[in-house]
């Protein structure tokens, strides 16, 4: 698979506005998401590791009872990519508050 390219601060910040609760950190974009109980939560978990695995493309998550932290950034390009952007709008494409 070709190296993924990454994202210029310009790009970055163009795309980063247009999701919803997501943040960056450094070379990662962030976002924590909230739920009613630990069944909800691991609901979510679990369709964003289908969404990941169909994807190819796999975030950091942390999960607790009632929320998971999920991140995503590019090893292969160093950085974020257009990937990055791209796997975030699938993961919130399943959360409906």
């Amino acid at each position: 698979m070709p190296k993924t390219a990454a994202l210029n601060d310009t790009e970055i910040a163009s795309r980063l506005a247009m999701l919803n609760g997501w943040s960056r950190d450094a070379a990662r974009i962030v976002k924590v998401y909230s739920f009613a109980n630990y069944h909800e939560t691991m609901a979510f978990v679990n369709a964003v590791a289908w969404v990941a695995h169909r994807s190819d493309h796999h975030p950091d998550l942390e999960v607790g009872y009632n929320r998971c932290t999920v991140a995503l950034t590019s090893h292969d390009a160093g950085g974020l990519s257009a990937r990055d952007f791209d796997s975030a709008a699938k993961i919130d494409a399943l959360f409906r508050p």
